[in-house]
């Protein structure tokens, strides 16, 4: 399927739906844009092994698209201002799910890191092409990055959790928290937080359309002793 197939559009209308997650025209062409600019830039600079803008729209987009109830629930749960908030997307790569969350949230500011060059530069282009002022990308380490101090720190396919909240933490404000997106339960990974100042909160279990694969949000939280 084609990135303009006009049933890419109507696939994105029904699972957003799905999702329970509205969606504006000019959010709904924002992200079919983004789609096609992927599929241009992975031609030269292979930012996903993701090819066919199908599956982009599932694997990619309805993937991302899946945390922003949970985000906006967890946000209204801490009485944080919603419609300003601060979230730091590690290990970002092409932009997901931080380009995304942009899109959704023009309120937001939402930075993008990654250690790969080539990954920032395309979240770059789409910001300047989709128009989007809120997105901002950073290429470096996240563990040498200034402090973001961030409402969320959220990664999509960064590293373990443990690896997450050592590298990471230190860029989640005062009364921030941490979002890490997995597939199954990561019990392994849970128990290994036990070293760190981080802890589990909730892991919340989330439906993407059409993947045929379980997805789950771990929410972390500092332990009380080190707020």
């Amino acid at each position: 399927m084609a990135a303009d197939d006009p049933r890419l559009g109507a696939s994105l209308d029904e699972g957003a739906r799905a999702m329970n997650v509205p969606l504006q025209p000019a959010q709904k062409q924002a992200l079919l844009d983004y789609i096609a600019l992927l599929q241009r830039w992975n031609r030269t600079y292979n930012l996903t092994a993701v090819r066919d803008p199908r599956q982009m729209l599932v694997q990619h987009i309805f993937d991302s698209l899946s945390v922003v109830q949970p985000l906006q629930a967890e946000l209204r749960r801490h009485g944080r201002e919603e419609s300003a908030a601060r979230v730091a997307d590690i290990g970002s790569g092409a932009g997901l799910p931080g380009v995304v969350l942009a899109v959704m949230f023009p309120g937001w500011q939402v930075h993008c890191v990654d250690a790969v060059e080539k990954k920032m530069a395309f979240v770059r282009q789409a910001a300047g092409v989709l128009g989007l002022a809120n997105l901002h990308a950073a290429h470096a380490r996240v563990e040498a990055l200034p402090v973001l101090n961030a409402d969320v720190v959220v990664s999509r396919a960064f590293a373990s959790l443990f690896d997450f909240a050592i590298l990471a933490g230190r860029h989640v404000a005062a009364d921030g928290c941490m979002l890490a997106m997995k597939g199954r339960e990561p019990l392994d990974e849970i128990q290994a937080l036990q070293e760190t100042e981080w802890e589990v909160a909730r892991v919340e279990p989330v439906s993407v359309p059409e993947l045929n694969a379980r997805r789950c949000l771990v929410w972390m939280n500092r332990r009380q002793g080190n707020l």
